[in-house]
């Protein structure tokens, strides 16, 4: 018995030999709705469709099954961003009790909250392709309803970019994205061959032909791991500072009513703006301020 205990002891003791701490591997990972498997249509997509509450699941599913893989190759810490429409979509119950999980809007670094320079990498699940590709399932760029255009220092960019980009400037690689094969081919043209998961293929802006969510939550748990594992072979995205964005808007009333912030914004044209960040968590609350701010706005 009293062997038994020194031999616990001695094991409970390596970790901090030589003054060595175990290593922590802190993981964000940022989950969106369109690209997750099974969605086509606002049938699925919003509090008020037949089908959301169901699609909700599968949604907190490919979330949990990125967390899994994340952990299953020595993942310490795990925060999940809500990032979908109201930014509170996913069953926080459903998630362990060591997981924290951002939701709410508006907030700082938008579909990226919560993000610092103290995680080792991020994970994209569940995103979709941008407003200016024709190919892809429910295809937009932050806000379908009043965005056509969104652009970094005069390259369109997809959601997935955008949000490599300020994961960039705090260091951090995006190692993982999940999402119709339009969004993993826009992603990967951006920040490089990330692992990643085709969860269906594009049919048209609301068809496709897709995974089942088992067959989808097993992979992304699979590639999810093995990123991880390659975490030293991925490096940050970053875009040149300052940053100059143009956001093209449908409607024009916007773009007059913040064209005479002219300390801040510049008119392109009828339904383009264009500002200068210093950096891209700066273009970023300029962004949540435009999608969130309404002249009726109550709390």
């Amino acid at each position: 018995m009293r062997t038994a205990l020194i031999f616990a002891i001695m094991l409970a003791a390596i970790p901090t030999l030589n003054g060595q701490q175990p290593r922590k591997l802190k993981v964000l990972i940022s989950v969106d709705m369109e690209g997750v498997a099974g969605v086509v249509s606002a049938d699925q997509l919003s509090p008020s469709s037949f089908e959301y509450e169901r699609f909700r699941r599968f949604m907190t599913a490919e979330a949990l099954a990125a967390v899994e893989g994340a952990k299953q190759s020595g993942a310490t810490e795990i925060v999940v961003t809500d990032a979908h429409g109201n930014e509170q979509n996913l069953l926080v119950e459903q998630f362990p009790p060591d997981v924290r999980i951002v939701r709410g809007s508006p907030r700082h670094l938008g579909m990226m909250g919560g993000l610092d320079a103290s995680f080792d990498a991020a994970m994209f699940v569940g995103y979709h392709a941008s407003t200016t590709n024709t190919a892809g399932v429910r295809a937009h760029t932050f806000s379908s309803a009043r965005f056509t255009r969104v652009t970094l220092n005069g390259t369109p960019v997809t959601e997935g970019a955008w949000n490599a980009a300020i994961a960039g400037q705090f260091n951090v690689p995006v190692i993982f994205a999940s999402g119709d094969n339009a969004a993993i081919t826009e992603i990967r043209a951006a920040i490089g061959d990330v692992e990643a998961v085709e969860t269906k293929h594009t049919l048209g802006f609301h068809a496709a032909e897709t995974l089942t969510p088992d067959a989808a939550q097993k992979l992304i748990r699979e590639k999810a791991a093995a990123a991880t594992k390659r975490l030293a072979e991925r490096k940050p995205y970053r875009v040149t500072s300052p940053i100059a964005v143009t956001i093209s808007f449908k409607s024009i009333t916007p773009v007059e009513a913040a064209s005479y912030l002219t300390q801040v914004f510049t008119r392109v044209d009828s339904h383009t703006l264009r500002f200068t960040a210093k950096d891209m968590a700066e273009a970023s609350d300029v962004l949540e301020f435009l999608m969130a701010y309404r002249i009726d706005l109550e709390p």
